[in-house]
């Protein structure tokens, strides 16, 4: 049975909860039933690892304990970039030359794999295609966007180097010292992708059940039994889809990565006061270590955010008044704004920035740790693991299948990066 419901102010986790054009919905679960594939999370890699399995004619069961893309996806703000944080180069110099060039090949091309899903199943979310700048928040910046872009032009890629005064014009304020214009970006709503995601998987044959927990794994013979608190679950293959939202359902996995937060706020409706600002709403974010990011929505709100939690609420406390701040300096001429919401959400970040693929056990994986890129990452590796599923050699992923290897120091640096987060949030108060 499919059930809807609409979100409303006081359970909204976001901005993009309400304002999503996409339906949330839930499919009952089905104790005891045997299915090809159990997946476990529902948000980007989950529903797009269900789409790509019933497309390919496995019987594919997700298992959602809160609802559709309540963690990161839900929480994201928007941005479908191309590629990693990390500049091409790097990339290649950890992957090395088998994987590398692959790697960045298929990210690369990322945002045009999430766009054509989004035509081709009319996703409801907002999706806009001229692209995201990655904005110079100062001259040592804007010579790192010269690395990145002699590099990506060499590859052929249709980025373009901005000098301060044509950055100036696209944003809408001198505050940004040049930048880098990627052609192949764009920004969406993340929750109505997500919720475009599961309509289309259900609609491919998948099931989807929300409000249901995992919790036990256990091996039976041949296949997987998968407890929960709603009944039992037979599978011939288990993906663990939860990424920085991982619990302790499988020992140590939630120990690999280190947990950030990101935060983000969404003004009332701008007026025509501001038609200046973004004028093309392309996303930006900038080159700083604690980064900053802002967009203009289909509905002319600016949402803009950086790494941290929220401290107060949307329109009183220590995130209201940064926000404050930020929005008078780079556009000084925009009168104090209302702000309607205020969220965050977590990031798995690796030692090395890049994405993992885990075999765990057989015919158990995880796609984890995606450094902030949930998008384009989810969505690619949700497609691989199909591909994996129905017989795809593994060296034909996009990474090479790692080892589990815990970071020691994850819960002390997460610690580190709140206190220091939050400090920055109160200078920049000021």
């Amino acid at each position: 049975m499919n059930q809807t419901h609409e979100s409303d102010h006081t359970q909204a986790i976001s901005l993009w909860d309400i304002s999503a054009e996409e339906k949330n919905f839930a499919s009952e679960f089905l104790p005891d039933e045997k299915v090809d594939v159990a997946i476990i999370g529902g948000g980007f890699t989950g529903l797009s690892t269900a789409l790509h399995c019933a497309e390919k004619g496995l019987n594919a069961q997700v298992i959602e304990s809160k609802q559709i893309g309540y963690g990161g996806s839900g929480r994201n703000c928007g941005l479908v970039n191309a590629a990693l944080w990390l500049p091409p180069q790097d990339v290649r110099a950890r992957l090395g030359e088998t994987y590398g060039p692959r790697f960045v090949t298929q990210f690369g091309k990322g945002p045009e794999y999430v766009f054509y899903l989004i035509e081709k199943h009319q996703m409801r979310c907002e999706a806009t295609r001229t692209g995201t700048i990655h904005a110079a928040h100062a001259p040592a910046g804007y010579k790192e966007l010269q690395g990145r872009a002699a590099e990506w032009l060499r590859l052929g890629e249709p980025v373009e180097l901005l000098d301060k005064d044509a950055v100036s014009k696209l944003i809408g304020t001198d505050a940004f010292y040049g930048g880098l214009l990627d052609h192949r970006a764009g920004t969406i709503n993340p929750m109505g992708y997500c919720r475009g995601l599961a309509r289309a998987a259900h609609g491919a044959g998948a099931n989807i059940s929300t409000g249901v927990t995992a919790t036990r794994l256990q091996k039976d013979g041949s296949r997987w039994r998968v407890e929960t608190d709603k009944g039992t679950l037979q599978a011939n293959a288990v993906i663990l889809a939860t990424n920085a939202y991982t619990d302790n359902l499988w020992p140590d996995l939630k120990r690999i990565f280190t947990i950030i937060h990101y935060f983000q706020l969404a003004t009332t409706p701008l007026d025509s006061d501001a038609a200046h600002i973004l004028p093309g709403k392309q996303g930006l974010w900038d080159t700083g270590k604690i980064m900053f990011n802002i967009r203009r929505d289909a509905f002319d709100r600016l949402l803009l955010g950086s790494m941290g939690k929220i401290h107060g609420t949307a329109n009183k406390g220590l995130s209201y008044r940064w926000a404050q701040n930020q929005l008078k300096r780079i556009f000084p001429s925009l009168k104090p704004m209302q702000f309607e919401q205020a969220w965050h959400g977590q990031i798995a970040m690796t030692p090395d920035h890049l994405p993992r693929i885990y075999e765990l056990d057989d015919q158990l994986f995880t796609a984890i740790g995606y450094n902030g890129r949930g998008i384009t990452t989810g969505t690619i590796f949700g497609k691989a693991i199909a591909d994996l599923l129905t017989g795809m050699d593994k060296k034909q992923l996009p990474l090479p299948i790692s080892d589990l290897t815990t970071v020691a120091t994850a819960p002390v640096t997460s610690r580190f990066y709140q206190m220091a987060f939050a400090a920055n949030q109160l200078i920049r108060s000021l």
